[in-house]
């Protein structure tokens, strides 16, 4: 008679799979709640301290590491050896082991959760189960999913036992199980200790979904999510209409949320290709898009729209009319979604904006050979600490449009300008290996729209005055930027000369 260990803090669908093992003459070894569950089901069960000859000790922190156990799992069958000391020892092998972990991960999300808590919600016994049947999968079948049970089962009742290829599957799974698992735990104890910068980087992720493709269509792509979600998120957004998103479209969508937090009033942003082409805001979220669609209507063509407002019906027939490719906002009113889904690609995303303040974890980028890891950019700026290195001071209309404008800035690709007044992005320049060709896209596509409430922002400071000079050349009254270069002075000066104001903010914002 095969013999299985059953011992589960998830208990789904745990006994028919448990069924079917006994059905083909499986004996069950189990403990604790696992074993209740059974035995009230009906089903013969052994427990660990029958099969050990020594009791559960310490609240139950020790009783399945025993050699009457480990030997089981870990004796192999193809020699002699290890077949005649388990029986000089009279250790019987251990053919299946199903188990799954306390749950540590669920206990840290706790809202009040105490490191005493977390600490005894660390599983031990578990996973060296675990670990030692993977092992051994050449004998022995480990099963650390309730989503594998179907397969498993199919195959024991089909043949009597598991496959060779699937118990190496399953051994591959279930020590990606413990490797995140105790990801997880290294991760929330290197953060209780204060440590900022360990030594070893342990990162865990689920397979959110399989991508049609990547970046280009011939490249394979997959999203993962990190293991304790990130509320707002795209991979937390729930998405109510329309084809899956693509590669793009989630890089897109991630550029775009992150501006949109920027802005507590009702504000709508449109991006394309990771960087912003219109910001609009106002009192409410019709003129908000007016002013968006404004500041570019021909990039917001195959954009990613992001509204800050649950949709009304007037705003969504006014997006209606145009390719779109993402709309995420924290709602829909039930007129406005049914204009909008009658395009049945048009992804339509649902995210909670309550959370946009909530504490962000650090940004992970891949180089070749390694990753580059940063707190995010999320730097609460006031007005109040900047500094007027001009002749000239800012009104308190233009510093609120430099606020603005700084704003947008901090989240266009460096080399990055925007030109903007107090309602909208007027022209953005973005991307280019200099500051004055910045300067020069931003004016031109701002055309007609500069006037005399215009301002300019730099996310960086300049090298020289050139793009100052172009700037008040052509309308703009006052400018913000970090400041820090060694020719500052020179920018100063060039501005004086045509009466402007500038502010510096002591702090950059590129974005690479």
């Amino acid at each position: 008679m095969k013999r299985a260990l059953v011992s589960v803090s998830d208990k789904s669908n745990l006994v028919d799979f448990v069924k079917t093992l006994v059905a083909n003459d499986y004996e069950i070894i189990s403990t604790g709640g696992t074993k209740k569950v059974l035995d009230e089901a009906g089903l013969k069960t052994i427990s660990v301290e029958d099969v050990t000859g020594f009791p559960e000790i310490l609240d139950g922190r020790v009783k399945t590491l025993n050699p009457y156990i480990h030997g089981g799992l870990l004796g192999r069958r193809d020699l002699p050896a290890h077949l005649e000391k388990m029986a000089e020892l009279k250790i019987k092998p251990i053919d299946l082991v199903c188990v799954n972990l306390y749950p540590f991960k669920e206990t840290i999300q706790k809202p009040g959760v105490t490191l005493a808590d977390a600490i005894e919600n660390i599983d031990i016994g578990g996973p060296s189960m675990v670990r030692s049947a993977a092992k051994n999968y050449q004998a022995v079948t480990i099963v650390v999913d309730a989503a594998d049970y179907k397969q498993v089962a199919e195959e024991i009742a089909a043949n009597g036992d598991t496959t060779l290829e699937t118990r190496q599957k399953l051994a591959a799974k279930a020590f990606r199980h413990t490797a995140a698992y105790d990801a997880l735990i290294a991760d929330y104890l290197t953060k209780q200790a204060g440590i900022s910068a360990p030594e070893k980087l342990t990162l865990t992720y689920d397979l959110k979904e399989e991508m049609r493709y990547g970046e280009n269509s011939h490249q394979k792509a997959y999203f993962y999510e990190d293991t304790l979600p990130e509320a707002y998120s795209i991979a937390q957004a729930k998405q109510l209409h329309g084809k899956q998103l693509s590669y793009n479209n989630i890089k897109d969508a991630d550029a775009a949320i992150r501006i949109a937090r920027e802005f507590s009033q009702p504000t709508v942003v449109a991006l394309k290709h990771m960087n912003p082409c219109g910001i609009g805001q106002a009192d409410n979220l019709e003129q908000a898009w007016d002013l968006a669609y404004e500041a570019d209507p021909i990039s917001i063509f195959g954009g990613v729209i992001v509204l800050n407002r649950q949709v009304d019906l007037a705003t969504a027939e006014k997006m209606h009319k145009l390719f779109l490719e993402i709309i995420i906002a924290p709602g829909f009113d039930q007129d406005a979604f049914e204009v909008l889904a009658k395009k049945k690609n048009l992804r339509l995303l649902q995210l909670d904006f309550d959370q946009k303040d909530t504490a962000q974890k650090p940004e992970v980028v891949s180089v070749l050979g390694g990753l580059l890891v940063q707190d995010q950019d999320v730097l609460a700026e006031d007005v109040k600490d900047w500094k007027v290195v001009t002749k000239v001071a800012p009104t308190e209309e233009q510093l609120a449009s430099l606020m603005f404008a700084w704003k947008a800035v901090k989240h266009t690709k460096s080399n990055a300008i925007v030109v903007a007044n107090g309602e909208r992005t007027l022209g953005i320049g973005a991307g280019q290996p200099n500051r004055i060709d910045s300067t020069k896209i931003a004016i031109k596509h701002a055309g007609a729209s500069l006037d005399e409430h215009a301002v300019l922002a730099s996310d960086a400071f300049f090298p020289m005055d050139d793009c100052v000079e172009y700037a008040a050349k052509h309308g703009i009254k006052a400018i913000v930027q970090p400041g820090g270069s060694i020719r500052d002075q020179d920018s100063i000066e060039m501005a004086d000369k045509y009466g402007i104001t500038m502010v510096t903010t002591g702090v950059r914002h590129f974005r690479h």
